[in-house]
């Protein structure tokens, strides 16, 4: 006959319980402590991450009244383009007097060089004179004796003497000239480079009155308005160039310890959700936590003292392709996951810089708009002594 089983009893289930409840415990526990030994390790995040971008400001080198303004909020621009017409009628009236005044010094430039012309021409003919003259006296010095009358030999030797006078004098009169023309020319003297330099202050101050766009990008904060009078570097607005955007990254200082200059990093926006990925690298970390450069630094000095934990910024770059699909915005937040495999890179950077962070080549064409203009000018003033 066969037995019926035994029914567990009540102390047996749950000594069941807990030796199943512990397994998993033990399970759980060895699964994570593989995962953390074989990624968490080797990765830090923070979701104190901003995108960041440079702001460039816009603002008037001359004072004025705007007479129109062509670029608005959220309106993009190219490097060059228009922004801001001042009215140019004070500017354009100084440029005509300094290129007048330009026009005045090269004329008496030429002036100038006429005068020592001239006074050469003069000493070569008291040269002469006197020359005539030591003659004459020397024919009436070998003819004394009767011959010639002492009042004809003392009016010869009076001639010799005021043409040794006047030729001193033609001397002098060169050696000043001489004095304002040696080793320069009509168009180089330093009163026709002084009278240039004002056409070039006052053509800049002209064409200063159309405030160009530095650089291409996207127009924001806009606070200029029409008939406003404004005076030189007042912010008008402020131009963000998308395309060279970064992540602004704010880890704990304890996360810092295996964080280098060049390692790969995952980011996520915010504003995409987590099916759009970004990958940069870190470019470098920041010389100071966030609160030693923040407008009023803590100051922990105090009896009451309580340690709060630092954050560094760490700069990340953003892919350009990656960019271009899913642009973003200056301020937008992010996920920042960094990837501490590679431990070669440097902690900090040791290399200077060798490009500039951002350029422009829009105010170039001025200078070169003025050197046009006074090198007509001094044409047209120089006539045949060029």
């Amino acid at each position: 006959m066969s037995q019926a089983p035994v029914a567990p009893t009540p102390s047996g289930r749950r000594t069941q319980l807990l030796i199943r409840l512990a397994a998993l415990l033990l399970l759980a526990s060895l699964a994570y402590t593989a995962w953390w030994a074989l990624v968490a390790r080797y990765h830090e995040h923070t979701d104190n991450a901003y995108v960041s971008g440079n702001l460039v400001q816009i603002t008037p080198q001359t004072s004025g009244t705007v007479l129109a303004i062509q670029a608005d909020d959220t309106d993009y621009v190219t490097a060059g383009q228009p922004l801001v017409l001042l009215d140019p009628a004070d500017a354009r009236v100084a440029l005509e007097q300094a290129e007048a005044d330009l026009a005045q010094q090269v004329r008496q430039a030429r002036n100038l060089f006429a005068s020592r012309a001239a006074a050469a021409a003069q000493l070569a003919v008291r040269q002469a004179e006197l020359t005539r003259a030591e003659a004459d006296l020397a024919r009436r010095q070998q003819a004394a004796g009767g011959a010639v009358a002492q009042e004809e030999l003392a009016h010869a030797q009076s001639a010799v003497l005021t043409a040794r006078a006047a030729q001193t004098s033609a001397k002098e009169q060169l050696s000043a000239s001489e004095a304002q023309t040696e080793g320069t020319t009509p168009a180089e003297h330093p009163a026709v480079q002084r009278a240039a330099a004002k056409v070039r202050e006052a053509h800049l101050a002209m064409t200063r009155a159309m405030l160009p766009a530095p650089v291409s990008g996207y127009v924001a904060k806009r606070s200029v308005q029409v008939g406003q009078r404004i005076q030189p570097g007042a912010p008008l607005m402020a131009i963000v160039p998308l395309t060279g955007l970064w992540v602004e990254a704010n880890f704990k200082e304890s996360q810092l310890a295996r964080m280098r200059i060049g390692q790969p990093v995952t980011l996520r926006a915010d504003v995409y959700g987590s099916q759009v990925e970004y990958h940069g690298k870190v470019l470098g970390l920041g010389a100071g936590t966030g609160g030693v450069f923040s407008l009023l630094p803590a100051q922990n000095a105090t009896g009451n003292w309580i340690k709060v934990v630092q954050r560094v910024p760490v700069r990340v770059s953003l892919d350009a392709a990656e960019l271009a699909a899913h642009p973003l915005r200056v301020g937008l937040s992010m996920l920042a996951e960094v990837d501490l495999h590679d431990q070669s890179g440097p902690v900090l950077g040791t290399t200077p810089r060798q490009a500039p962070a951002l350029q422009t080549t829009v105010f170039g064409a001025k200078d070169q708009q003025a050197e046009q203009r006074i090198a007509r000018i001094i044409a047209a003033n120089l006539g045949k002594s060029r």
